[in-house]
């Protein structure tokens, strides 16, 4: 009974140092993330990890302690076939868990979940390329070397012959009964102990630096729990009543339920009037259903002098306020964006709503957050069922068509785009295989061009009559761009920095397009739209404000004056406010607000990885999930955003739940 309980728990513990030793490597990759860090804070991060690797170390012990009970009562071939089978499985996996993760945690901010695999089973190609073919080639050689190495370890600490040379035992059921109450015992470090709450990644959060929280978490459990996430929508952070979260939920979306409560406030307060006398009057049928959302409140401040423009949306892939001097950025970088806030109208304090471009398309173009747990793209039965710009523009008589260099089926996009209303997708395989010459597939300048081919094209068409007649058909067009991101590789050069200079070069490509644009009998009668899918321009982590505020700026010949609106917003408010200017009801664009509308309340909201946040001008605030923590509270009413960011959050998983 010896060799096998010594048995069990050497391979208990040997997990549990194997998960040990991978917390200062990571950190010691990750150096530049972690050199303000003092010595005690890494061992600090070591200990608060222990929890979850030692419910990580009795998942992977479970079934070798199963195959110990096997072995009391044969010792037949197959027992080690199936131990050195499994625990070759297990060094693979732990390889390729700890290789990425250490990898991706520099370029996105989070310990490892689902995402990567979303992304690399959507489109393998696109997902790698962001990287260089040597840098995929030697990541996959450490993954071999680590992977081999596990095995070994594995091999020399329980493959001894002292195990090899087991006999079976004369007292089987007493054996078996001892090893089965020590597999059961697994179950208490797997739960996290005996408290109502049960193991998960927050357990090991203890600092105020989310980094150093980050790197105690175990990233094979962090896997695990992201698989576990999802698909239950409607029971993840349930953090109010229903009701209570209706209630506030609607005072955050709906201007109508806002401006009454507000003249029911007055009244009260100055006439003492009972509350059911204002069950007649112009807002009475806003009391029947608050959640309704349906009514459509006509924008205050008209940004349009056209009624029905073309409009162009340009999706500026990476793009920060911090590449704008006009925003308080760097000089010299986003040149032309700034040229054009001249003559613009820039929102000076808009925010990005989440971190990756999948969830910034849909926020863009269905005015629909995106969700700290999951992206909706992956859902095609989903995105069928959201509202989208394009859609109510092609209700009102618009076309809709979409232009991007890269793989339109990377992330379930062309489902996503095709549902939502575009009727002509332009893709990398419509371009020649000469222009492929990024590995995100066509250079910025490229899709551009096309864009100004099909204008020229149109305008051909077109008679001047007929245009001066109204008679042309209103289009909405998006152009995605794709050349600033990794791994910054474009065909011009004016800055040193890589990453700088890719930006730059996009910028660029805008200023070329304006200036064609302009000379096109189009641009008198056409809004365009810059606003980028998130912020990729700096390394900055989730926990940080400046990782989402983004420039949102409208040009083009159709626009009213130049001016800066100073109200805050994300992307998720375009819909809404880009229809109100039309004139078109936007009731159905459930989480997305008028920010023109002075009675909407104005706020921005964002998502990343099991974490919100929440900014106004009184207070500006992250809320980490996991370890249930305010990592981010400033502004002169601290605390403010809290209980509307959760009702927000609830609301939204509410309604992906039932989608």
């Amino acid at each position: 009974m010896k060799e096998r309980l010594f048995g069990f728990i050497k391979t208990y513990l040997l997990l549990i140092c194997i998960f040990v030793i991978q917390k200062p490597l990571f950190m010691w990759y990750n150096v530049s993330l972690y050199e303000d860090v003092a010595a005690a804070d890494w061992l600090r991060v070591v200990w608060h990890g222990l929890k979850l690797d030692f419910a990580m170390a009795g998942y992977f012990t479970i079934l070798p302690a199963l195959l110990y009970i096997v072995s009391v009562w044969t010792l037949a071939g197959w027992v080690r076939t199936v131990w050195r089978v499994y625990f070759g499985i297990v060094s693979v996996l732990l390889s390729l868990i700890f290789v990425v993760d250490i990898v991706l945690y520099g370029y996105w901010g989070f310990r490892l979940d689902t995402t990567p695999l979303f992304y690399f089973f959507s489109s393998p190609a696109d997902t790698l390329a962001s990287v260089s073919i040597g840098f995929v080639i030697l990541g996959v050689g450490i993954m071999v070397v680590l992977a081999v190495g596990l095995y070994q370890l594995f091999r020399i600490m329980l493959f001894s012959r002292r195990f090899c040379a087991m006999r079976l035992p004369q007292k089987r059921l007493t054996v078996s009964a001892v090893l089965l109450v020590f597999t059961a015992a697994m179950f208490i470090p797997i739960r996290g102990g005996f408290t109502v709450s049960t193991m998960n990644t927050g357990k090991v959060y203890f600092s105020n630096n989310i980094r150093l929280n980050h790197a105690a978490t175990n990233p094979a459990f962090n896997f695990m729990e992201s698989l576990s996430k999802n698909k239950d929508f409607t029971q993840q952070y349930r953090f109010m009543d229903a009701d209570e979260a209706d209630e506030t939920f609607a005072l955050m979306v709906d201007p109508a339920v806002r401006s009454y409560l507000s003249n029911r406030a007055a009244i009260d307060e100055d006439h003492d009037v009972a509350d059911d006398t204002l069950s007649t009057g112009s807002n009475a049928s806003l009391t029947t259903d608050p959640m309704n959302h349906s009514a459509t409140v006509d924008s205050a401040g008209c940004l349009l002098r056209v009624r029905r423009p073309d409009i162009c949306l340009v999706i500026l892939e990476g793009f920060s306020s911090k590449l704008m001097t006009e925003l308080g950025g760097y000089p010299d970088v986003a040149v032309q964006m700034d040229s054009l806030c001249a003559t613009g109208i820039l929102f000076t304090n808009f925010y990005a709503n989440s971190f990756r471009t999948d969830r910034g398309l849909v926020a863009v173009l269905s005015g629909y957050p995106a969700q700290p747990t999951t992206s909706i793209m992956k859902y095609p039965r989903k995105t069928a069922h959201l509202p989208s710009i394009a859609g109510s523009l092609r209700q009102a008589g618009y076309g809709a068509h979409y232009y991007y260099g890269g793989d339109a089926d990377f992330t379930n996009m062309r489902s996503y785009l095709m549902s939502s209303g575009f009727e002509d997708i332009v893709a990398d395989v419509d371009f020649p295989m000469s222009d492929r010459l990024s590995k995100w597939g066509v250079h910025d300048h490229l899709v551009f061009r096309r864009l100004l081919d099909d204008l020229r094209t149109e305008a051909d068409d077109t008679t001047a009559a007929a245009a001066q007649a109204q008679c042309r058909q209103p289009m909405f067009r998006v152009v995605q761009t794709s050349s600033s991101h990794e791994p910054f590789d474009v065909p011009y050069s004016r800055l040193d920095d890589p990453r700088m200079n890719a930006f730059a070069y996009t910028d660029s490509c805008v200023g070329d397009f304006i200036r064609q644009y302009r000379q096109l009998p189009q641009w008198e009668h056409t809004l365009i739209i810059f606003v980028p899918d998130h912020l990729g321009c700096l390394p900055l982590t989730n926990m940080e404000l400046e990782r989402y505020q983004v420039p949102l700026l409208l040009t083009g010949g159709a626009i009213t004056e130049p001016r800066r609106i100073d109200t805050y917003g994300s992307q998720h408010d375009i819909a809404a406010t880009l229809l109100a200017q039309l004139g078109l009801p936007h009731g159905q664009f459930t989480f997305s607000k008028d920010m023109m509308n002075p009675d909407a309340p104005h706020f921005a909201f964002f998502t990343v990885p099991d974490a919100f946040g929440l900014v106004t001008p009184d207070n500006q605030l992250i809320y980490d999930n996991r370890s249930s923590i305010v990592v981010v509270d400033e502004g002169v009413a601290k605390g403010q955003n809290l209980c509307p960011g959760k009702a927000y959050l609830q609301k939204l998983y509410d309604d992906l739940g039932n989608r």
